[in-house]
Order: C-alpha cells, then sequence, then structure tokens
C-alpha cells in the first residue's frame, strides 16, 4: 500500500483529528473497514479490462498521464523516443470491502495515477517508455494473512497482469529492452511474473533489471523458481532483480506488515551503492529524494541513508518527508518507523540515475 485511500480513512483521519489520532489504537477501526464481508465466492468479481484500451492503463508513452512528472528542473522526454521500456505494476491503492477492486472507478484511478504511477513509475521515465497497467488489484487483507479467499483474490489480479503484460509485448515490438517495476502489491505479482512467465523465457534476455520493492523477494525464492534471474550485486548487473523493504533503527513490526510464507530472509539491495553487502552508505550518497505528490518536486539531496541489516534497508537518518492528512494516518497504521510508503520516493535520484545506466549497460553490452 504506497498511501490511505481517499474513502473511508479520510473521512477516519478527520474525525478523529490528528491528536486523538495518536492517543488512540485505529488500526482495528482501518482493518475493519478494508475487510470483506463474506467469501471471495459471495461476489461478482468486477468486469476484467480490455488492455487494447487506453483507459485500461495509469500510463502508456504516447499521451500526456500520470508517468511524465519530473523533478523540478529536468525537462521532460519524449518517451516514445526512449531506448527502452519499463512495465510497472502499481501497489494498493484500494480501500474498501471487496476482494477485488474494479478499474473502471474515476475517484479510485485518479489515487492511483496521483499516489503510485505518478511517484514511481515516473523514476524510470528518464530512460524508458511507461506502461503502467489498470488491474482488479485484490483487497490489503489478502496481504496480511493468509486465507483461501485472499489467495483467490491475487490470482484474479495476478491474470490480468499476465494479459496487460502480453498486451505490453505486442505494443512495443520485439526485442526492446524492458524494466521490470513494482512496490509492494505490485512487487508480488511482479515477482510471480518474473517466475512463471519471464523466466526461461526469450524475454528473459530483454529483462534489463526488475525492481521489487517492499516485496517478500528471497534469494533462495528466486534460486528455485526463477534460477536464470539472480539477484543483482553490482550497480551494472543486467538480467538481475533489485528489491528492499524499508524500516528505521528499532522498528516493531505491526499488524498491517505483509504476511510471509517464505521466512528466508529477504533480498537487501542498498539503493545506494547498489550491492547487497551490508556496508552502510551515509545519507551523503543520496542524490535526492523527490516528492512528485507534491507541489515542492525539488529534488532533497542527502536525504537518507542506508544499510542493509539481516534483509532489511535499516534508515538511521532521515529528513522529514511532507505527508498530507491521509498518508499522517497510514503511517501511525503501519507504526513508527515503517518506511514502505515512500520506499521510492527516498532514493529516487539514484534509482533514477541506476536504471539510465543500467539500460546504457545493457544496450552497450
Amino acid at each position: 500500500m504506497t498511501r490511505v485511500g481517499r474513502g473511508a480513512l479520510v473521512a477516519l483521519g478527520v474525525s478523529l483529528g490528528l491528536v486523538g489520532m495518536v492517543a488512540l489504537n485505529i488500526g482495528p477501526l482501518v482493518r475493519a473497514s478494508m475487510t470483506p464481508g463474506g467469501a471471495f465466492d459471495a461476489e461478482v468479481p468486477p468486469p476484467a479490462p480490455d488492455y487494447t484500451l487506453a483507459a485500461s492503463w495509469s500510463a502508456l508513452p504516447d499521451r500526456d498521464d500520470a508517468g511524465d512528472p519530473t523533478p523540478t528542473g529536468e525537462a521532460p522526454i519524449d518517451q516514445r523516443l526512449a531506448p527502452a521500456d519499463v512495465f510497472y505494476v502499481h501497489p494498493t491503492s484500494y480501500v474498501g470491502s471487496r476482494w477485488n477492486a474494479g478499474t473502471d472507478d474515476p475517484t479510485l484511478n485518479e489515487a492511483t495515477d496521483r499516489v503510485a504511477t505518478g511517484i514511481q513509475a515516473t523514476a524510470f521515465n528518464g530512460c524508458c517508455a511507461v506502461y503502467a497497467p489498470r488491474y482488479r488489484q485484490a483487497n490489503g487483507t489478502a496481504f496480511l494473512k493468509q486465507s483461501d479467499d485472499g489467495d483467490r483474490a491475487r490470482d484474479l489480479s495476478f491474470v490480468d497482469i499476465t494479459r496487460a503484460f502480453e498486451a505490453f509485448n505486442a505494443r512495443r515490438g520485439p526485442d526492446r529492452p524492458f524494466i521490470l517495476a513494482a512496490h509492494s502489491q505490485g512487487a508480488a505479482l511482479a515477482q510471480r511474473l518474473l517466475e512463471e512467465v519471464i523466466s526461461g523465457s526469450p524475454l528473459r534476455d530483454q529483462l534489463v533489471a526488475a525492481w521489487l520493492i517492499g516485496g517478500p523477494v528471497t534469494l533462495e525464492g528466486l534460486r528455485e523458481r526463477a534460477p536464470d534471474i539472480p539477484v543483482c550485486q553490482t550497480p551494472t548487473d543486467t538480467h538481475c532483480v533489485i528489491a528492499w523493504n524499508a524500516r528505521g533503527e528499532g522498528f516493531q513490526a505491526s499488524d498491517f506488515e505483509m504476511f510471509r510464507t517464505d521466512m528466508r530472509e529477504r533480498v537487501c539491495t542498498n539503493p545506494l551503492t547498489w550491492r547487497t553487502d551490508g556496508a552502510p552508505a551515509p545519507a551523503a550518497a543520496n542524490l535526492g529524494a523527490v516528492f512528485l505528490e507534491t507541489d515542492d518536486r525539488a529534488l532533497r539531496p542527502g536525504f537518507a541513508d542506508a544499510q542493509c541489516v539481516d534483509g532489511t534497508l535499516v534508515i538511521r537518518h532521515i529528513g522529514a518527508a511532507p505527508r498530507d492528512l491521509p498518508s499522517r494516518v497510514l503511517d501511525h497504521v503501519l507504526g513508527a518507523g515503517n518506511f514502505h510508503p515512500i520506499e521510492y520516493q527516498i532514493y529516487f535520484a539514484n534509482i533514477r540515475e541506476n536504471a539510465k545506466g543500467r539500460v546504457a549497460g545493457f544496450l552497450g553490452g
């Protein structure tokens, strides 16, 4: 989940007030507001998106949309001339009580565009044409605790992602290099796409790298299910995976942490060094956090440090992130020191420059 949707949680945050919110444990209220009231079979699934239609995409390279914004002072490029493509799978933007959200809700789509595609996929528009499908995203509770209903909701989401990926490949033409990028729920779905569709196919050789941020990636799991796509070990590796989960020192997990079916140590790529070792990187190596969801879209260099510790990207020093009321509600629910909602924004400029470099290296090699 990148940010609380502008529905029940906005009203909840306003009614509680910030002072009351801090004093009150609102986690159970939030969970209740987003928990489906019945079994998966009791619902008629929303209509499947038609990926031949532009309306089924949050971003496409041949139109003005959420995939276009750039940091202050950087002129946008014409994505139609980009040397590579990015297939971006957005995180949970739906806060409601259905097992799967539809793709034809204008309010939900606007939220997805603004607080997912617009602040994450845009990290790649300096090197790549941005393709970001809408999909019948699963209810957030499907990622908090294992259940048969939750499994089926995630399966329905994955059906859409595989169909969107087929449409992506048809749209972009053969043999072009591409990046796979995702966050949170999107990272879990993109990891499955990597393992079941890309690995072992000619698409693997077209893959520059997969950025599976805020997801459940483990080294052993990749070795078992995608042995030809390892974890990236250097800033220039290609055909490989990048992943991290960012937390503050001493963070205590809440009930809203993504559940783990694989209890092995998660992959941690340090976005300031692009290595998986435990060497700390100072905030001075941070080229700039960027918060494109705000009016101030300037680079914020030196915003945060980073160190991989036992599979977690630990942040000890971090600047003040601009957060509106719904986002502050989300931060409170997730717990102090949980930087999951801003895992892209904190290291935006480093992601942007490294993606450019990997694409250039891929094309030059």
